[in-house]
């Protein structure tokens, strides 16, 4: 990244994340969508061990510009049960119903 370019919220992780990419095998991410509450997203890394990381998407919304989202990052069963925790968390807060 040079000084002109513009800079986002997260963009210190990116770099980061490009020069470790090596170290990824066997890793999964969970990206988690604007709103959900912290208290649950550290539950669940604390619970299921898993590390932050962000990564850059192209979110439709008003705003055109691609964003940095927020992902968990570890194995792929950890993934799995933090998604699961996860739903059951937001679901008894907003009484989601499965379809």
């Amino acid at each position: 990244m040079t000084d002109d370019e513009p800079k986002h919220v997260g963009d210190e992780f990116a770099e980061e994340v490009e020069s470790d990419e090596t170290n990824l095998e066997n890793l999964y991410d969970l990206v988690l969508p604007p709103g959900v509450p912290h208290k649950v997203v550290l539950e669940a890394i604390a619970k299921f061990d898993l590390e932050v990381a962000t990564r850059r998407f192209a979110v439709k919304t008003i705003d055109i510009e691609p964003d940095n989202l927020l992902v968990l990052r570890g194995e792929l069963d950890a993934v799995n049960k933090a998604h699961d925790f996860i739903y059951k968390k937001l679901s008894e807060k907003y009484s989601y119903r499965k379809a």
